[in-house]
């Protein structure tokens, strides 16, 4: 409390007397250049530009936690603070594992760190109705001063389905002539045809296709005794001719928006393999019109990827756009989560514009780096702001973030503190909560920590591995790590994660593809989840494809590299 109130009257002083202190916010060192619109939406500055100090923020009607200071008693410079949206997307990794199925490495413009990640269940403990548990723990590294920091969050479980709220779901699904590709439009067919026989009487749902044009072939549908009438639609969907995605987007939301019904989620759902080559194709000019309608009529949008070339970029900034998220399914199994587990589970919503903020701690803290979320940044001044876009986060979810952390010799005691904060889905109220993690917490190994961490840990290298791709060449968007800067001095440029010749730097303590392999077998050995032996496959894939040989071939030895 004392510190806080001296940290308010120093920023004063310093705003008083002209003196702009500079930082990096959220943990991105660079940006994609498609990723422009939603950053400058969110309210972040350039990753690789100085950014303002925060304002002392000012507290919320009903928050006199933030007011009296309770939920933070020390106050770090602003190069210190990592702000972000919280995501639940997973389409990055899923998309990644077909790639590698059919023998090729993924884009690296692709792979999203975050989403690998958040492939996978986390056990964090949940809380009693809306809102957030808020988890952090961390182990070492192999690498000196480094240790990996989990910050879990996790929503409460879904009501049963005779709780929950009807759904008025309006589907906008692509028939144009690359659909007709196995794997894609007879996938989308038997997915809605299972999805009609699960869903309840009270739901109901619309069908828009488009290909070089977009109609509405089923109005809204109450499913209670028409369940046939939805069958019929969808066994005659046929691809036909071009994509003309910003059709079937505008007239997907046009029909949701005239059929919205009152005390329902309305949501839209686009399946899609989200490449548009007809009537507007850039990205900006077809988010326009789910922006509009997700502020007017709070119609979200839930996006589902399908095929072997998938318009990946276009699809996640779409959901981004539309505060809803994405997702990819590649076979029958996948689908079948996707439409009778995931999307009646996410008809509900837990938290709306849900952020995160960590505060770390410059006086045991040398540096540290987020594992991705560079496209999910939001200015640290900007946590809470609550007119800045967050994430949407349903019923039974879990958000992971992942932070590499050097300590500085000999530290010992506070780490950092995380806070979550959110608006309650239905009356808006802000809330918040919070945690923090102390030195003892990340002494522990890392390969000897909980499954949790070891899983979130073995997705996270796997990620950056397939970042670096083949060229060892930094891609756009590719993180930074945080410098170690004196409290009393302006914040100095981020440092890529590359050295001097632009060669890519791996995670501290990350090891080699084949030593990956074989965690990932540790996962899985003995555990009936496929998704970890799923994993362990596709490290194996990557690995050979990069020109390495199987863990079984390396047994004994001891960490590898990242091969040029």
């Amino acid at each position: 409390m004392r510190t806080w109130k001296i940290w308010r009257a120093l920023l004063a002083a310093t705003v008083a007397g002209g003196l702009l202190l500079a930082g990096c916010s959220g943990g991105a060192g660079g940006e994609r250049a498609s990723d422009s619109a939603d950053k400058s939406r969110r309210g972040g500055g350039s990753a690789t530009g100085p950014m303002p100090a925060p304002a002392v923020p000012s507290a919320p009607d009903g928050d006199k936690r933030q007011e009296d200071g309770e939920g933070r008693d020390f106050a770090p410079p602003p190069d210190y603070l990592s702000t972000f949206a919280l995501d639940v997307d997973t389409a990055s990794y899923g998309f990644a594992r077909r790639t590698l199925a059919e023998g090729r490495l993924p884009d690296p413009s692709t792979v999203r760190p975050e989403e690998f990640v958040n492939s996978f269940r986390q056990d964090y403990p949940r809380p009693e109705g809306d809102g957030f548990s808020v988890n952090v723990d961390g182990a070492r590294t192999d690498a000196d001063g480094w240790s990996m920091m989990r910050v879990g969050l996790a929503t409460g479980a879904a009501d049963s389905q005779g709780e929950r709220p009807p759904a008025a779901l309006t589907f906008v699904i692509d028939v144009s002539g690359s659909m007709a590709e196995p794997g894609r439009l007879d996938l989308v067919k038997e997915s809605l045809g299972i999805m009609t026989d699960r869903l309840r009487d009270d739901d109901s749902v619309s069908l828009v296709t488009f290909s070089d044009s977009a109609e509405t072939v089923l109005p809204m549908t109450r499913l209670g005794g028409h369940r046939g009438k939805v069958h019929s639609a969808v066994d005659q969907l046929e691809p036909t001719q071009s994509t003309n995605l910003e059709a079937g987007i505008t007239t997907g939301y046009d029909t949701a928006v005239k059929s919205r019904r009152e005390g329902a989620t309305n949501r839209v759902v686009l399946l899609s393999d989200a490449l548009a080559n007809t009537g507007e194709t850039s990205a900006d000019g077809i988010l326009e019109r789910i922006a509009e309608a997700r502020r007017e009529h709070g119609i979200t949008l839930f996006g589902v990827g399908v095929g072997s070339d998938y318009g990946d970029a276009l699809m996640e900034r779409l959901a981004d756009k539309g505060d809803g998220h994405t997702t990819y399914v590649s076979d029958s199994e996948e689908a079948e989560k996707v439409f009778c587990e995931q999307l009646p589970a996410n008809i509900e919503l837990r938290a709306r514009d849900a952020k995160a903020q960590v505060a770390f701690d410059p006086q045991t803290v040398k540096r540290f780096r987020l594992i991705g979320y560079e496209n999910r940044d939001v200015a640290d001044d900007d946590f809470r702001d609550d007119s800045v876009d967050g994430g949407e986060v349903g019923p039974g979810h879990t958000v992971t973030a992942l932070y590499a952390v050097q300590m500085k010799p000999g530290a010992s005691g506070h780490v950092a503190t995380a806070d979550v904060r959110w608006l309650d889905p239905d009356s808006r109220a802000p809330h918040e909560e919070s945690n923090q993690i102390e030195s003892g917490d990340l002494e522990g190994e890392l390969w000897a920590a909980d499954g949790g961490l070891r899983t979130a840990a073995v997705a996270a290298y796997f990620a950056d591995a397939l970042r670096r791709g083949t060229s060892g060449v930094t891609e756009p968007g590719d993180p930074a790590v945080r410098p170690d800067t004196s409290a009393t001095t302006a914040a100095p440029e981020p440092r890529y994660t590359t050295d001097d010749s632009g060669t890519w730097q791996p995670l501290p303590g990350a090891p080699g593809l084949s030593e990956l392999a074989g965690r990932a077998d540790e996962l899985s050995s003995g555990d009936d989840d496929s998704a970890l032996r799923d994993l362990a496959t596709a490290v194996r894939q990557a690995d050979r494809l990069t020109g390495g040989v199987s863990g079984s071939e390396r047994e004994g030895e001891g960490e590898g590299e990242m091969r040029e």
